[in-house]
């Protein structure tokens, strides 16, 4: 009985320090500014399925990167994929390379007896500590709470390491390590491809007044802004190149 309740005590503590510590970032913040250098890391399996299994919906990945940049100088944007056997998120890869976002592939590694692997986890932070040297920022475009030691590492080289992808699929203890988390959840039409609102308990009857709503066409053009600067950053990195280049 003793042992039952020191094991429940220690659960409890360590999942309400978790949360203090997202609490207090998430009001604290952390500093951005235009001259800092980001990398971002794009693990693309768990965004694809986290919009997936969520909204039913395609992710907008351009915008996920924009969002996870701000005003910032991109240095890299890298997304790593898999190839299925099936080729069901090859439509996803193709619209990467639209964007201009740099693609690492791997193979999907089937076993004797039928088992599948496919684990890009060790890959993308051996690539973004090799960046942090020559950053101010790491994103990670995941929720994966396996990436937790990799975060704490980068954070001791001295480098801001933040975090981005659907807060409802995203690991509480990840939330809590990284110095700032951008949910997706809080607009989830920004960040997907033909979303559709659930209807909803505040969702209003539509009448058979049309109103004029001119707010769209400003946010599609803003969007549209913000890509084209995107694709802008991109082009200059791979015309010119950059001292991320060796790896």
């Amino acid at each position: 009985m003793y042992i039952h309740n020191v094991l429940l005590f220690n659960f409890y503590t360590k999942y309400l320090i978790i949360e203090i510590s997202f609490k207090y970032k998430k009001y604290m913040g952390v500093i951005r500014h235009p001259d800092q250098r980001v990398a971002i890391i794009i693990d693309t399996q768990n965004l694809y399925h986290s919009a997936k299994n969520l909204y039913k919906a395609k992710v907008n990945f351009a915008n996920v990167v924009q969002a996870a940049l701000g005003d910032r100088k991109l240095i890299r944007a890298i997304s790593y994929v898999v190839n299925t056997e099936s080729g069901e998120e090859q439509p996803f890869f193709e619209a990467l390379e639209k964007v201009g976002i740099e693609i690492k592939t791997k193979d999907l590694q089937i076993f004797y007896g039928g088992a599948k692997k496919a684990d890009w986890d060790v890959g993308m932070v051996v690539d973004a500590i090799k960046l942090a040297n020559k950053v101010d920022a790491i994103v990670f475009a995941t929720g994966d709470g396996d990436f937790i030691p990799g975060v704490e590492y980068i954070k001791n080289m001295g480098c801001q390491v933040e975090g981005i992808t659907f807060g409802r699929s995203a690991s509480s203890a990840f939330r809590a390590s990284v110095d700032d988390f951008i949910d997706l959840d809080e607009d989830p039409a920004n960040y997907l491809l033909n979303y559709r609102a659930p209807r909803g308990r505040g969702t209003k009857k539509a009448s058979g007044k049309k109103e004029d709503s001119p707010t769209p066409k400003k946010a599609t053009k803003k969007h549209g802004k913000q890509n084209s600067k995107l694709k802008k950053q991109i082009n200059k990195i791979t015309t010119t190149g950059s001292d991320t280049d060796d790896m």
